[in-house]
């Protein structure tokens, strides 16, 4: 089953095209700028060089947030329209769930942070239970020492902190968590969108592609003008091939 999986949540643009359990191709780039505009190519790119068609796709597995306003919608949108336009199944899985799925071997909680400014973060718990990552603590919006006060009540402080963004909190997790690690795995820190296609076994489709909107964990405007430009470009790129 030929799956696509895309993620844009924050600044790694990560897309990769997997054939049941085995990698046709992936590219992850953290340096892009604008999403926006590289997206669409970066597919188009990737598909023609694995030598697959949309027509060959069996489903469309996203990223949904949370994470950057922007990225998620541009993320979001353009899996939806393909989804839409091609007839196949969408799938969508926690951002922080990805991130957190980098972590293979590591047995106690893991807890991947994005910046949400004002210190405030993006997190969740995960913790690998029979093979399988599992939700510990939901993904939420909350202030970093909301996050450390319940992490110092509900476990011993032993926990691993992953993402690109924990560095900057690093001084403070120390602090107040002493026993706590910081992930020195470098390449644990950014998304996967391998990873992101294997996390969708164990989920099962949207309800509604139409309906379906990014998990942003905290209410944003919505931005209708960028959706419509976004998806015709999404739906000519289908067109076209």
């Amino acid at each position: 089953m030929k799956t696509l999986a895309i993620d844009t949540s924050n600044q790694t643009l990560a897309v990769a095209v997997v054939d049941g359990h085995q990698i046709l191709g992936q590219s992850q780039t953290m340096a892009i700028k604008n999403h926006s505009t590289a997206l669409m190519p970066a597919i188009q790119q990737m598909m023609q060089t694995v030598g697959v068609k949309p027509n060959e796709l069996a489903q469309i597995v996203v990223a949904k947030g949370p994470g950057s306003y922007t990225g998620l919608r541009i993320g979001v949108t353009t899996a939806k329209t393909l989804a839409h336009t091609l007839a196949i199944p969408l799938i969508a899985v926690s951002s922080l769930k990805v991130v957190a799925a980098n972590c293979v071997g590591v047995p106690q909680w893991i807890v991947p942070l994005f910046d949400a400014r004002r210190n405030n973060v993006y997190t969740g718990v995960y913790q690998w239970q029979a093979d399988a990552l599992t939700s510990i603590v939901d993904d939420q919006h909350m202030s970093l020492d909301s996050l450390l006060t319940l992490l110092k009540k509900e476990s011993n402080g032993d926990v691993l902190f992953v993402g690109a963004d924990t560095a900057k909190f690093a001084a403070v997790i120390k602090e107040e968590l002493p026993h706590a690690r910081i992930n020195q795995v470098s390449v644990w820190d950014h998304p996967s969108a391998a990873v992101l296609a294997t996390l969708a076994e164990q989920e099962v489709p949207v309800a509604s592609i139409h309906g379906f909107v990014p998990s942003y964990l905290k209410l944003v405007e919505a931005e209708e003008n960028w959706l419509a430009v976004h998806e015709a470009g999404a739906d000519a790129y289908v067109e076209k091939i």
